[in-house]
């Protein structure tokens, strides 16, 4: 069948892009209406494109598998891991009570530092890992101050995706670009890390005209925050240890992972593995820990956009944002730009990303200079991922991790302060690549 598929992938029938492309619709629709759970739409959606996409011909259980990028699932399932066992030490709650009391129990003041601390780390580190640590940080304080951790929690998603812009091992698409453009982790410091401070800057006082009400707090509550020990906090010295000390060898890791060779998702597996043997307890609770409904939710939706990509529409959408520029620089770094934020608000940016990128290589005839195109690739595609809930691997695991917490991130009302969040910093990114490059 393998074979089949591969003599007839240049055979692409109409029947098979409308199955594709219906496919695809309908998963999206019953995820934006929530009547149906996310992951149950994303398996069966999934497993649906592989059977009908084995019976006309377009697509197959190989093609699928390869379509699952494992290295975004191995990060994930890794790093869940290791923040499982490393929440048992009481090192969350001991950070969360610094940086709340260092707030003096201000729950604003609290959102600006959980805020801050989330976009540094995510350019440090990357957006999927920050979340997973600053997510029960969160909690605990929401706990104490008694009021709803969700303003918190969108913060944070849009903080996260934009302190992953500013560097190459930020976000995965920055990885992807960084690789075919040549571009190091210096280049992408000084050519995006400027633009993405002031996005910050802009965007604080929008999240406190947006949720300043939601997150006032009896001053009672205030003051029990600073009644907190953050020493009675520490629950496990000993296992606190062995979590830093794989903490640190991951995190290195990741800072150097170009140099070794090594990518993200084996550097997380690794860590995982060895925090487990340092700790040499049952594995099962480490496990339990792991999202899976996030990390099937992602496979299945892999599936159906690699089906997609596969017969061509991917390909097609690329190919007319370009064709409609008119071999006009200006206008061509702008418009991927813009559509490279709207299409990564609803469909994953990867995919799109490794579309985008061959195709810019071929812009190389054209323009003498590809770095602004480059960059309006790179803000676009991991800018837009705040337009919707499904738009990046961050929001699903917040949106995972609250669920199982008690509190629904409703698609529609994420969506509603999302799409002004990323107009907002696709607009400012517009004016400094025209200003900087253009």
């Amino acid at each position: 069948m393998h074979e089949t598929l591969n003599e007839t992938s240049n055979q692409i029938t109409t029947g098979a892009i409308t199955v594709a492309v219906l496919i695809f619709l309908g998963a999206y629709a019953l995820i934006i209406s929530e009547k149906i759970h996310r992951t149950i739409v994303s398996i069966f959606g999934g497993a649906l494109m592989i059977i009908l996409g084995i019976a006309l011909h377009f697509y197959g259980q190989h093609e699928a598998i390869s379509a699952i990028d494992f290295n975004t699932i191995g990060l994930l399932v890794g790093m869940m891991i290791i923040v499982g066992i490393t929440k048992d030490t009481g090192l969350f709650q001991y950070v969360a009570i610094k940086a709340a009391k260092a707030a003096k129990g201000n729950p604003w003041k609290i959102m600006i530092m959980f805020s801050l601390i989330t976009a540094l780390f995510s350019a440090l580190l990357d957006n999927v890992t920050t979340v997973l640590l600053i997510v029960p940080m969160t909690f605990v304080i929401c706990d104490h101050l008694r009021i709803n951790p969700l303003p918190f929690l969108i913060a944070e998603i849009f903080m996260s995706n934009i302190g992953g812009t500013a560097t190459l091992i930020g976000d995965p698409p920055n990885i992807l670009i960084g690789s075919a453009a040549n571009l190091s982790f210096t280049d992408f410091i000084i050519n995006l890390a400027p633009i993405v401070l002031f996005m910050i800057i802009i965007l604080l006082p929008l999240f406190k005209w947006r949720y300043g009400r939601a997150i006032q707090v009896a001053p009672e509550n205030c003051q029990k925050i600073m009644q907190l020990n953050e020493q009675e906090a520490i629950e496990n010295p000993s296992l606190l240890k062995k979590s830093l000390f794989v903490l640190v060898i991951v995190i290195l890791g990741f800072f150097f992972h170009g140099l070794l060779g090594i990518e993200g998702a084996t550097i997380a597996i690794f860590g995982a593995g060895l925090l487990l043997l340092l700790d040499n307890k049952n594995p099962e609770k480490a496990l339990h820990e792991v999202e899976w409904t996030t990390i099937f939710f992602f496979i299945g939706l892999f599936v159906i956009i690699g089906g997609l990509e596969h017969v061509g529409v991917i390909s097609w959408a690329a190919d007319k944002l370009i064709a409609i520029t008119g071999g006009n620089l200006t206008i061509t770094t702008i418009a991927i730009l813009w559509g490279g934020a709207i299409f990564s608000a609803f469909v994953d940016n990867i995919p799109f990303v490794a579309t985008m990128i061959p195709l810019v290589h071929e812009m190389g005839s054209t323009f003498a200079n590809l770095n602004p195109i480059w960059w309006s690739l790179a803000l676009g595609a991991c800018l837009g991922g705040n337009g919707t809930l499904v738009g990046a691997s961050a929001n699903l695991v917040v949106a995972g991790i609250a669920e199982k917490s008690g509190y629904k991130i409703s698609f529609f009302d994420f969506m509603k302060i999302g799409i002004a969040v990323m107009f907002i910093t696709v607009a400012i990114s517009n004016v400094y690549l025209l200003i900087r490059y253009l």
